[in-house]
């Protein structure tokens, strides 16, 4: 890591140089490694892998701030960002918006990080086997995966990622940390229905090939012959890969600070939103001992720790970068990124906790794999009628205030009457408000498991239980 923090103390000097005392600047060093293993008709057909270190420059002068960015990391590289950058600030309107920069501070660190030994709270947790997983061991999953479907057609992929990163600036801040990742996604297929599984970790080790696949193929034989049911609002178990898509739409619309400053957002703070049951964190650090999904600092430097957003239902915290934060006169919460400006602060590494296991029924283990994770059983159990439903795809946010989503169910939706899955069901897209599915009253119950699933996007990660919703507005079948 310290060849990052090495690159960003040269490009500090360089602008220094160049400009003396005058311009505040900050630099971000990131080294990003993704390897990955992709199948498709249950036999591997690709294997990728990418290193890619990119050096950003962000400078405020004479009130006025540019940004650029490089990945040529020689001399000549770096002087020429140095100096394409200071040359954009020239020509920049005024920014009178501009916060400054952080200050040196040191990183948080839960104390759940420190053992009996010497740590520097930069690595905690960090596993060097996903760092340095090589194709082998990413193809044994695959392997695993495609044997467990016993003889389903299967597709998907295995996935590994290294981040490091470095970050300085003018006033003496300089941090460094790292990360990793595995993942796994993959689908099984049978008769034009599909089942999926998905996990994502910071221990490779943790990623079970045939339990995926066993799970994925269950589902897909569970999802054949569907039937169509009318459209209507209906009782819903959603299982955690629906859940994480409402985490991940919360995050960009609905606790972006941007948003929330520019009264596009939902969100009140200290205003009872949510059914009592829901409580909601974003955890880059790891709190409770796991690996840390993310770096512990941001684009600009800031250390990042646990942030409640919604704690019993009453919305607490929304994620600022240091502009943001600025704007409504509070402190940044260390969610700045490359496009935050753009696109707001957007928290990476949220959780919906987990309800205790003391409040679910206890059910004896399933006699075989069904359509039902084992996770969301006691919550199908308790349902009178309603509909068991996998995973939402291609969703797209109709008013970002209210944060109504329209998309489609995917991999497997079923009805389940009087406790037990009776049949299965065709896709079918639905119009409805995230927020207001999760309100007061409304939550039937949570699954007393987090299932830690990957985004398309690396570096992201929402962990979420199944959930119980007494109302989710279904408003036409996928057909037409």
């Amino acid at each position: 890591m310290n060849a990052e923090l090495d690159l960003a103390g040269r490009v500090i000097e360089l602008v220094r140089a160049a400009t003396g005392p005058a311009a505040d600047a900050e630099v971000l060093v990131s080294h990003n490694a993704e390897a990955l293993t992709r199948f498709a008709n249950s036999a591997i057909h690709q294997n990728v892998a990418e290193a890619t270190t990119t050096v950003r420059l962000r400078l405020h002068l004479d009130g006025r701030t540019s940004a650029g960015a490089t990945t040529i990391t020689t001399a000549d590289g770096l002087r020429t960002l140095v100096d394409r950058t200071i040359e954009a600030a020239r020509l920049s309107p005024p920014d009178p918006t501009w916060p400054g920069l952080t200050r040196p501070t040191p990183l948080h660190v839960s104390a759940a990080h420190f053992g009996s030994g010497q740590h520097s709270g930069l690595d905690f947790g960090f596993d060097e086997a996903t760092a340095q997983a090589d194709p082998g061991e990413r193809a044994v999953r695959v392997r695993d995966f495609v044997r467990a479907a016993g003889g389903l057609e299967t597709a998907g992929f295995c996935r590994t990622v290294y981040a490091s990163a470095a970050f300085a600036n003018s006033d003496g801040h300089a941090v460094e940390g790292r990360t990793a990742e595995a993942a796994m996604d993959g689908i099984a297929r049978v008769d034009g229905s599909d089942g999926v599984a998905r996990l994502a970790s910071g221990q490779i080790a943790d990623i079970d090939g045939a339990a995926l696949g066993a799970r994925a193929a269950a589902k897909a034989r569970a999802a054949r012959r569907p039937v169509e049911l009318p459209p209507g609002r209906y009782e819903v178990v959603l299982e955690p890969e629906a859940v994480a898509d409402m985490l991940g739409n919360l995050a960009m619309f609905g606790f972006n600070g941007k948003l929330f400053n520019q009264r596009q957002s939902f969100a009140e703070l200290n205003a009872e939103q949510f059914d009592p049951s829901v409580t909601i964190v974003d955890d880059p650090v790891g709190s409770r001992g796991e690996p840390a999904p993310g770096l512990p600092f941001d684009g600009e430097g800031t250390p990042r720790h646990t942030l409640v957003l919604v704690r019993d239902g009453v919305t607490e915290a929304v994620t600022h970068d240091r502009r943001t934060a600025a704007e409504a006169a509070t402190e940044s919460t260390g969610h700045a990124w490359g496009e935050s400006r753009t696109w707001g602060p957007v928290a990476t590494s949220m959780r919906l906790e987990a309800a205790p296991a003391s409040t679910e029924p206890v059910l004896p283990p399933a006699a075989e794999p069904g359509p039902t994770a084992e996770s969301a059983r006691p919550l199908v159990a308790r349902m009178e009628r309603g509909l068991l439903i996998t995973d939402f795809w291609y969703t797209r946010v109709l008013d970002p205030k209210s944060l109504v989503v329209t998309g489609l169910t995917r991999n497997g939706v079923w009805l389940v009457e009087d406790g037990e899955v009776t049949s299965a069901v065709s896709n079918m897209r639905f119009t409805q408000s995230y927020p207001q599915a999760l309100g007061i009253g409304l939550v039937r119950g949570i699954g007393s498991e987090s299932v830690l699933l990957p985004d398309r996007w690396s570096g992201v990660r929402y962990a979420a239980p199944a959930v119980h919703l007494a109302s989710w507005n279904l408003t036409g079948n996928a057909s037409g």
